[in-house]
């Protein structure tokens, strides 16, 4: 996916107001581009009555209850364009802190980029650890001890980040934890 690049949600929302399905050809998709743009022509034709045409062609309000199906379809649009922005800068953002821990010679980096959005908690955890434990520094959270001599810990041989030997299973990827001589 090297050409996923930075995007201006603020600009494809913009082009999704002009003109249906303009914000997703911004954005390089395509494919929900033609979608769009199909959904909402097809609501005007199909759904909203040729008189409520008529008077937005001719500049009068025509009643709400009348072009409401086309308004829900194109705030849809809308949104949908937000948010498939918000979501390509994430994945950019992901694709650039890998190739940062994948220069610092870690091999786990390259299994979390190919995770979709929903395989992370929104709160940063994903990152911090992996910045983390390229350079070899850990982000201490209020409940963990400040002493790690303490608490012993086991990189995992999946996805290299540290989990707790008690387990037999790697918290982080639910990967099994190869304990050959250590039961």
């Amino acid at each position: 996916m090297s050409d996923v690049s930075r995007r201006r949600p603020w600009l494809a929302v913009l082009l999704a107001i002009v003109i249906s399905g303009l914000g997703h050809a911004y954005l390089r998709r395509w494919g929900r581009a033609l979608a769009w743009y199909v959904a909402i022509t097809a609501t005007l034709v199909f759904v909203v009555p040729d008189a409520a045409l008529d008077q937005l062609f001719a500049r009068e309000l025509p009643p709400i209850g009348d072009i409401g199906p086309a308004l829900v379809v194109i705030g849809a649009s809308i949104v949908d364009a937000y948010v498939v922005a918000i979501r390509n800068n994430r994945t950019y953002d992901r694709q650039q802190r890998a190739r940062t821990a994948g220069a610092g010679g870690r091999e786990g980096s390259d299994r979390e980029s190919e995770f979709g959005d929903g395989d992370r908690s929104s709160d940063g955890d994903a990152a911090t650890t992996s910045i983390g434990s390229s350079t070899g520094m850990t982000a201490e959270t209020p409940n963990e001890s400040t002493s790690t001599a303490e608490t012993p810990t086991v990189d995992c041989p999946h996805c290299g980040r540290e989990t707790d030997p008690e387990i037999d299973f790697c918290h982080w990827c639910t990967e099994p934890l190869d304990r050959g001589n250590d039961a």
